[in-house]
């Protein structure tokens, strides 16, 4: 069986990205015959404020273009918070554009991002009350709470860990996201967004919070590993991965 090749368009501070798909992926393999190898293109990017921010997602097409050079089967683009600093429904035009470039590059692959896939998976759980934990700034996370209420969802409670630079997101221990959540007011919460994030890592505490809360727990690095499975037309049923990827969506 050939390999399928998943893309990553990752910022050039982004060390999670690389790490949870790749785990979540390696554990889809102990249950299904598909194999995958993995291949980036990065975006420069230290700092998580708008600034930066901006000037990193209009790099987003030379990395589309790069990866489709590898004939990649699919790409995501691997930063939620990009995506929605840029405004309201961004995430649609961004899978457009970058689709276009690799259709201009005689390469076409679908593209998913972090912030789309983060919004179809409430979807397709029927979430329609949430609670989300950060660890932007709180401007920008308020940012990225009001382009999800956009989008239809009420979000009940939320928390800005406030850490501003990228490496630093990515050293936040993710056993301390239990306590965090046990903090918030997630009573009347269809889902728990462990992680609005892809730098900030969650997936070692997705089954534990879902067995504190009683609650289905979503990460973005779940969505984007969900929806890229869907955009190759495979099963989505992935060991480890919480209620999104039990097969059942």
């Amino acid at each position: 069986m050939t390999p399928i090749r998943i893309g990553q368009i990752v910022p050039s501070s982004n060390i999670t990205m690389e790490t949870e798909i790749p785990a979540l992926l390696r554990a889809r393999e102990l249950v299904a015959p598909e194999r995958f190898t993995f291949h980036s293109s990065r975006m420069r990017m230290k700092h998580v404020t708008k600034d930066e921010l901006a000037k990193m997602d209009a790099d987003s097409d030379r990395c589309a273009l790069e990866l489709s050079d590898a004939r990649v089967d699919v790409m995501g683009y691997a930063c939620l918070v990009a995506i929605m600093s840029m405004g309201l429904g961004y995430h649609r035009r961004s899978q457009e554009r970058l689709g276009q470039v690799t259709r201009d590059n005689d390469a076409e692959a679908p593209v998913v991002t972090s912030a789309g896939a983060l919004i179809e998976g409430l979807q397709a759980m029927g979430a329609k009350k949430i609670a989300v934990v950060a660890p932007y700034m709180k401007p920008l996370t308020e940012m990225v709470v009001n382009y999800i209420r956009n989008e239809g969802f009420e979000v009940v409670d939320y928390r800005a860990l406030e850490i501003q630079d990228n490496l630093a997101v990515a050293a936040h221990d993710p056993m301390n996201l239990p306590a965090i959540v046990a903090g918030m007011n997630t009573a009347e919460a269809d889902v728990i967004v462990l992680s609005a994030c892809v730098q900030m890592p969650s997936l070692p505490a997705v089954t534990t919070v879902e067995a504190q809360t009683g609650k289905p727990v979503l990460t973005a690095a779940v969505a984007t590993t969900w929806q890229m499975l869907n955009a190759l037309n495979l099963p989505t049923r992935v060991p480890g991965g919480g209620a999104l990827l039990s097969g059942a969506y």
